[in-house]
């Protein structure tokens, strides 16, 4: 159906075009499924946006080759050809559905859109059609969905809007870019259960990329890696996943946490290709001693009975609700640990994080940090534990001011927390800290948008270690990287542990990760723990059926 044929684009910088993807060739058949892995700029999203005449008008170029969908060449198809094509016969369902659905149109009129710039049916059959669609994506109460902007629904239910709207036509091919990156680990599962339905229903064939390649494993029938611009391998799916041959391939499924064994550094591609890869493993004895010695000593924070309540408000007349996003929990946190908090989105665990940073308050409860309950402090005592008790963020280009080069980012906490004597001495603790999260002098007065996303979580890092806090909530802090550049901050976070004695309060949607990181576990479901204990024991043996729920969605291949 889809045939590339020794495709090369070519992107324009200081006035000459450069190659990025390189004689790249590979077929999609009838009702078929192939996935294409590999990692952020290693040409995979370029090249399908080619298929679809997608790509930025005046600063790239197909430089070579052909794209033959159906038997017909489309490689340089005049515009008006291209927009009959698009949405109807190639559809293409985008990695991030808030950018991609307009946020002043409700979500049922945009896919009626699509039905009637592409159908001849009336405005009342492509809205009976819409909510058929609705229901085929499982989408919760049609109707309602129809009526509500992408602001008003959760993300799973964006990207199934998404679905819906590429599927609309019946596509002959659909292009998945990235479809679950953000999402829980349970949601992701549905969205891909819901589109190799999809494709089973309808015979259409899938382009699924992603730079998971166990996930696209359990998905593909195909699986083409990229690396670089350049195919490395290319074959069946599950002959790809268990016998990779390229040294990149194997090193994007080993930068992946193991679930059963915990590896003392999680070996990165550069390992693979340099050959320095280290694998030794910490065994449940050198954990349990160093667990022993952590748990004699007191809780540097203990939560105790804290709940959060938001109220909102109804109809004028109406009583307003209140709903509680953290309900009753209690644990303690001690030095030199990593306490893990995962559940899906809305169980709470971001707003706990922000009520132990006092970002936002609890409604009840205490929260002791060395003793003290820190819920009852004045302002200028908050400012002066703000030294002490740290966030990365997840999104560090957002928290990252654009017109601040990031040397003056991480030096600016410094200067107001009254940190060292001078700026002179202030900067030399910068750049010895840009180092020690792996980069160098030269990056200090570079701007944030001239790094990679790696680059800016290292940065975000090197911000919140500048001030040596004691405790580190880290909310979602690798779950936009890459799976390698993840194993680098990753290995980074352990380093600085090590070296520090940092504290961390882990949270994430990722499972894998969440266990490779932590001491303990909470698993935290509509407010309340659901279960706590040690992170090795929680995932050989689960207790509540919500725990084993997150547990069997981690996807680990077929």
């Amino acid at each position: 159906m889809l045939k590339i044929e020794n495709l090369s684009i070519a992107f324009k910088k200081d006035n000459t075009f450069t190659n990025v993807i390189h004689n790249i060739s590979y077929e999609v058949q009838k009702n078929e499924i192939v996935g294409i892995v590999g990692e952020s700029g290693s040409g995979k999203s370029v090249s399908s946006l080619a298929i679809l005449g997608l790509l930025p008008k005046k600063i790239s170029k197909i430089s070579s080759g052909k794209i033959i969908f159906n038997e017909e060449e489309i490689t340089h198809l005049p515009e008006k050809k291209y927009q009959q094509l698009r949405g109807k016969t190639i559809s293409m369902i985008f990695q991030e559905p808030m950018s991609s659905l307009n946020p002043s149109m409700k979500c049922g009129p945009q896919v009626l859109e699509i039905l009637l710039q592409h159908t001849q049916l009336s405005k009342k059959a492509a809205k009976t059609e819409v909510l058929a669609l609705f229901e085929k994506v499982k989408l919760p109460e049609p109707e309602a969905v129809f009526k509500k902007y992408p602001h008003q629904i959760s993300g799973g239910q964006k990207q199934r809007v998404m679905i819906a709207m590429a599927i609309a036509c019946k596509p002959k091919l659909l292009i998945a870019d990235e479809p679950t990156t953000a999402l829980d680990v349970t949601v992701q599962k549905e969205i891909i259960k819901l589109l190799k339905t999809l494709q089973q229903e309808t015979e259409m064939s899938i382009i699924f990329i992603s730079h998971d390649l166990a996930l696209v494993s359990e998905i593909a029938d195909k699986v083409v890696v990229m690396y670089k611009g350049d195919i490395v391998e290319q074959g069946d799916a599950s002959q790809v996943f268990h016998h990779p041959n390229h040294s990149y391939t194997k090193a994007l499924l080993a930068s992946r946490p193991s679930l059963d064994v915990r590896l003392q550094k999680l070996p990165t591609i550069a390992d693979f290709l340099n050959e320095t890869t280290n694998l030794s493993i910490i065994s449940p004895d050198e954990r349990e001693k160093k667990h022993q010695k952590l748990y004699e000593q007191p809780p540097l924070l203990s939560i105790r009975n804290v709940s959060k309540e938001y109220v909102t408000a109804t109809a004028i007349f109406g009583k307003d609700k209140t709903f509680k996003a953290v309900d009753d929990v209690s644990f303690d946190v001690f030095e030199g640990e990593t306490v893990g908090l995962v559940g899906e989105s809305g169980c709470g665990k971001s707003t706990l994080g922000n009520a132990i940073l006092q970002l936002d308050k609890a409604t009840s409860g205490t929260i002791l940090y060395k003793g003290k309950d820190i819920t009852k402090l004045k302002s200028s005592e908050i400012r002066s534990l703000r030294k002490e008790i740290q966030l990365i963020f997840q999104d560090p280009y957002s928290s990252l001011n654009p017109r601040i080069s990031v040397g003056n980012a991480i030096l600016e906490p410094m200067k107001v927390h009254g940190l060292y004597k001078n700026d002179t001495e202030r900067k030399e603790k910068v750049i010895e800290i840009l180092e020690r999260v792996g980069l160098d002098a030269s990056h200090y007065n570079r701007y944030p948008h001239e790094f990679s996303g790696g680059q800016r979580q290292r940065i975000g890092i090197a911000r919140t270690i500048a001030l040596q806090p004691k405790l580190i909530v880290c909310d979602e802090s690798v779950s936009a990287l890459d799976i390698s550049v993840q194993a680098q901050v990753l290995n980074l976070l352990n380093e600085l542990k090590e070296n520090f004695g940092f504290t961390y309060i882990f949270i994430s949607h990722d499972l894998s990760v969440v266990k490779y990181m932590s001491d303990q576990l909470i698993v935290m479901n509509k407010g309340k723990i659901e279960e706590m204990g040690d992170a090795d024991a929680i995932y050989k043996e689960p207790k509540t059926a919500y725990t084993k729920r997150l547990i069997s969605s981690i996807p680990i291949g077929k």
